[in-house]
């Protein structure tokens, strides 16, 4: 029947490798099990041009939700820097009152126990709005100007397919995710060095990590699981911890996986041998792109592509932002890059949904995608992108592009969805959800310790600390946690 383990976590991204830790150190046997050849999911390095020693965050690539109390709890030692530029242009300060507030008094909350709706909105007081009002209301009242409208709903639009006045509250429930972290900091060494510190702690702890160990099904009741690996192998377990989207859990518990999400960005990374000049000659290009340099996202803007993607084409002038890591941390690039004055550029474009790409059109879609995409980066530079490019060593330029679909297939991510499914709000939304860690299944000892936990999303460690904490406390009654309901 193969070992057993206190706890079998299916999944090695950074959740998974933060609630490893964290029971490892509780005493608990912890094994790790990963379907690709190295741990970290969508918090990863990567050098993905032949013959070119720079390393990129090819998915995620900024940290802004990890909590500092939590990087106290586990010890890491990483480092993160501010960026010099925090956004080009300037966002204005309509809504910098109302960031702080729901970070100093939302972001603590996010480590404990699930509050009831009222308590959140009793400690949010005038921000409470966030929970009833479409967001497109607050911006309409408190900006004249298009674009700075655009620049504060890009934060509820990264990884999310809705307009500013979706009636659902999507875009609300993303840019609460989005400020509630405080600024976006630059990982030192990029994702890879915080995955590696990761795994550093949680083998370090006890927990076994097994690269190449793709988990095919979940046999689970309330007191043991069996886990089956593609390969033949098999693992016993008290309690399950599903580092994986909410849909492939469905399927590997053999149930039915539900409406299947929908990722909605395109995201390209590239190697420069200069960064661009601007048309603006008045502004630094160093400056400019050290923080997030937003491109065509006015208010008007990112509605027309919106209705443009709804519809089922790309959009005509795709909205996007990006960023250079190597003028905060050259440390991604060799000495010789440095020395040659070559920079990466992190783009990541909003309303590119998954629907746009499925199919046996997806390479021409992508390839119009980009073209998309570059045109719009260019209607704000003074000459090509192309003409800044770096070249590898086959001789083609340093540009990556990854599309929802690809995201799913690489990181089996359902729909290309960066959040696993839409985000929910930060609390308990049924009476049996209050006091419990929104990580909970239908199954008493099978748990979400992903993005797609109530509360997950982002590079944040929280659903894999909530996850820890739940198994724990069920480990401590000598029983399952009682009747669980799915976190939605």
């Amino acid at each position: 029947m193969g070992p057993r383990n206190d706890a079998v976590i299916v999944g090695g991204g950074h959740n998974g490798l933060v609630a490893a830790t964290l029971l490892a150190r509780a005493g608990r046997s912890v094994a790790v099990l990963e379907r690709r050849d190295r741990v970290g999911g969508a918090a990863v390095s990567s050098s993905p041009w032949p013959g070119v020693d720079a390393r990129v965050s090819r998915y995620s690539y900024l940290v802004s939700l990890l909590p500092a109390a939590l990087r106290h709890q586990l010890g890491l030692r990483f480092q993160l820097r501010p960026r010099a530029v925090a956004s080009y242009p300037p966002a204005g300060s309509g809504f910098d009152g109302l960031r702080k507030r729901v970070a100093d008094r939302l972001g603590p909350t996010l480590l404990q126990p699930l509050r009831t709706r009222d308590e959140i909105h009793r400690l949010l007081g005038e921000d409470a709005w966030l929970l009833e009002q479409p967001l497109s209301e607050q911006l309409e009242e408190r900006f004249d100007d298009d674009l700075k409208r655009g620049i504060e709903l890009t934060d509820a639009t990264i990884g999310t397919f809705a307009p500013a006045n979706d009636p659902l509250l999507r875009q609300n429930r993303c840019f609460v995710y989005h400020v509630v972290g405080g600024p976006w900091d630059i990982p030192v060494g990029g994702m890879g060095a915080l995955t590696s510190e990761l795994e550093r702690l949680a083998r370090e702890a006890g927990a076994e990590i097994v690269c190449g160990a793709e988990v095919t099904t979940i046999d689970s009741d309330a007191a043991e699981a069996l886990i089956a690996c593609a390969d033949g192998s098999q693992r016993r377990a008290a309690h399950v911890l599903a580092n994986v989207a909410p849909a492939v859990l469905s399927e590997l518990l053999g149930e039915p996986a539900g409406q299947r999400p929908e990722g909605s960005q395109l995201k390209l990374n590239m190697l420069l041998a200069r960064l661009p000049r601007l048309r603006d000659g008045d502004v630094d290009p160093r400056r400019a792109f050290a923080g997030t340099f937003h491109v065509n996202e006015g208010y008007a803007q990112l509605q027309v592509a919106y209705e443009e993607a709804a519809s089922g084409r790309i959009p005509s002038l795709p909205p996007c932002e990006l960023y250079c890591h190597s003028l905060t941390d050259p440390t991604i690039l060799s000495p010789e890059l440095r020395a040659a004055g070559a920079h990466t550029l992190t783009l990541f474009g909003l309303h590119m949904p998954a629907r746009l790409f499925e199919g046996a059109g997806h390479d021409r879609a992508k390839r119009e995608a980009v073209e998309a995409t570059l045109r719009s980066l260019g209607s704000v530079l003074a000459e090509p992108i192309s003409d800044c490019l770096w070249t590898d060593a086959d001789g083609e330029p340093c540009l990556e592009a990854r599309t929802p679909i690809e995201l799913e297939a690489e990181l089996g991510m359902p729909g290309g969805h960066i959040f696993h499914r839409d985000l929910s709000w930060p609390f308990a939304e049924t009476e049996d959800d209050v006091g419990r860690w929104g990580v909970e299944t239908e199954r008493p000892n099978v748990w979400l310790c992903g993005a797609g936990a109530r509360r997950g999303g982002g590079v944040s460690g929280i659903p894999g600390h909530n996850a820890a904490r739940a198994v724990l406390g069920a480990f401590s009654t000598r029983a399952p946690a009682g009747r669980c309901s799915p976190a939605s």
